[in-house]
């Protein structure tokens, strides 16, 4: 039953993250959050992230920012790192996972969803059949109803690390 919010991969960063397997593999796209995934909550793109964007695009992978905030949070991040974008997207509602494939011309084989949280990111993207890479979040400063989704989270994180575990990996 919890493996409908188990990720595929989890790493520290965005940045340990082996793009060259990936597009190998046939991504073409990358569905990201913002918050906590590439800065910390509220932040404007940094030169870093900028640079990321960057190397995906040069690498011939689109990308779509789908996040649950407000246009105002998400549009001027998305013009910094020149990347589609999808606000207020209700996740884990597969819908804008489905719109964001669509504006990137990609589908479930060939996108890749990259997040901080299980029970909105990654649940989402499991619901759609889209590869997860999750990765831990970057400040631990978060809204309550984060923190609060963040202990139960723990145990599913602690499930999945065992069943890797009695799987070899």
């Amino acid at each position: 039953m919890l493996e409908r919010f188990f990720p595929d991969e989890y790493l520290d960063s965005v940045y340990d993250i082996d793009w060259d397997m990936y597009y190998n593999q046939g991504i073409r796209g990358v569905i990201s959050d913002i918050d906590n995934t590439l800065v910390p909550h509220g932040a404007p793109a940094t030169k870093e992230i900028v640079a990321f964007f960057e190397r995906l695009h040069e690498k011939g992978i689109d990308t779509c920012l789908i996040s649950n905030n407000k246009e105002p949070r998400v549009e001027p991040f998305a013009y910094a790192v020149k990347s589609k974008y999808i606000f207020n997207a209700h996740k884990p509602s597969t819908k804008n996972y489905e719109k964001a494939m669509e504006l990137m011309g990609t589908n479930k084989e060939t996108t890749l969803f990259l997040g901080d949280q299980i029970f909105t990111d990654i649940w989402g993207a499991n619901r759609c059949g889209i590869q997860t890479v999750m990765v831990k979040q970057i400040d631990k400063k978060e809204e309550i109803q984060i923190v609060l989704k963040r202990i139960p989270e723990k145990f599913v994180l602690w499930r999945w690390r065992k069943r890797l575990m009695k799987e070899g990996r």
